[in-house]
């Protein structure tokens, strides 16, 4: 094993399987349009492979675990998580992909890496940095600025161009639709797959957990689109994934079929309308936004606080808004509440060298 090992000969004959095997329309990994500072090849990952040990190791990976998904701090341990959510949209988006032929390393590392800029306290985090930077916050482009500036310590991770751009293209927010058009189309299908993927495990695990809190039961549930997509959880991914693959199939753009799309989109908008602005969820969607811009003034006022806080070296031309953003946005929930803490409520303290004498009545 050492002499295959010392010499480009393991990924070498991964490319030439993936040349064999996948699809005219998949993206190989040798002819990745390469990284913005140029590396060496390793000699036995391919460079999507990289690109998924890169992110899975990172500190915006691991902090995901105590972001939120939709409720805020649950105490209850099945709740899904900004992490869980990944990992879910990950396995749809491989089976998709592999089930069309497409390139799964590629596929991978676009789903590990699609929510690396979310905020604390998920949207709703989201919707307070919008408010508060000077060029505005979408946490699509700031999971680029994490894996291209702030990683690292200020480094990045040098992904390639691809897992880059499927990152970036990822999102649809409330109106926007899961799937391309010919003019929008992002660099590779795989991205694609990424971005129908993530609608697919949301809009389901969103309905799920919410039963779970008991925000909604399931006869709330509209009953149309559960006619076409099932009733079940389970039921209802499986139909989706597919739909997904027998409308795909042999094509450069994923899609699901009209009717399948149509049930999706009206379970979307049930969500939206019906169930994120419940005063269950929105109280607490009120208070985290409260608490960040709390958290945001003080550190205007006082820039030092935050500055002492910056372990890596800035760049000279950034300003001080950029840096708070960053800083704010790579906060997870628990860390938040931390800072809030800190700042704003009493400390309890003894003084130096002074006992506590217990006194009798």
């Amino acid at each position: 094993m050492i002499g295959i090992t010392s010499n480009a000969t393991l990924r070498l004959a991964f490319e030439e399987n993936e040349a064999a095997a996948l699809s005219k329309h998949a993206c190989l990994s040798k002819n990745s349009r390469g990284r913005e500072f140029p590396e060496k090849d390793c000699f036995i990952r391919t460079c999507f492979q990289r690109d998924v040990d890169r992110i899975v190791h990172c500190e915006s990976f691991r902090r995901l675990k105590h972001k939120t998904q939709v409720f805020l701090s649950p105490t209850n341990d099945h709740f899904r998580t900004r992490l869980t959510h990944t990992l879910e949209v990950v396995c749809t988006a491989r089976c998709i992909s592999r089930c069309l032929g497409l390139n799964e390393d590629l596929t991978e590392a676009i789903a590990l890496g699609h929510d690396l800029g979310h905020t604390p306290f998920g949207h709703s985090g989201e919707a307070v940095l919008n408010e508060i930077s000077e060029t505005g916050f979408h946490h699509a482009t700031h999971s680029v600025r994490v894996v291209t500036r702030l990683e690292k310590d200020g480094e990045g991770l040098n992904l390639t161009k691809e897992v880059i751009d499927g990152i970036l293209k990822h999102s649809k927010g409330k109106s926007g639709s899961a799937t391309f058009s010919e003019e929008s189309k992002p660099l590779t299908v795989e991205a694609q797959v990424v971005r129908i993927a993530d609608l697919v495990a949301y809009l389901n695990h969103d309905i799920d957990d919410a039963i779970r809190a008991a925000v909604i039961t399931p006869e709330e549930l509209p009953k149309e689109p559960l006619k076409l997509l099932g009733n079940r959880h389970s039921v209802r991914i499986h139909t989706m994934v597919r739909d997904i693959i027998s409308n795909s199939y042999d094509s450069d753009l994923i899609r699901m079929s009209p009717e399948i799309e149509q049930a999706t989109e009206e379970l979307k908008q049930f969500l939206y309308k019906d169930v994120y602005t419940r005063p269950e969820i929105n109280i607490s969607v009120q208070k985290a936004k409260n608490l960040l811009r709390e958290i945001a003034e003080w550190y205007n006022k006082h820039p030092d606080d935050l500055l002492k806080n910056i372990k890596h070296k800035l760049p000279e031309d950034q300003s001080f808004n950029r840096t708070l953003v960053d800083y704010l946005a790579g906060m997870t929930d628990d860390f938040a509440l931390r800072r809030f803490q800190e700042i704003f409520m009493p400390q309890y303290f003894s003084l130096p060298g002074v006992s506590v004498r217990k006194m009798g009545l």
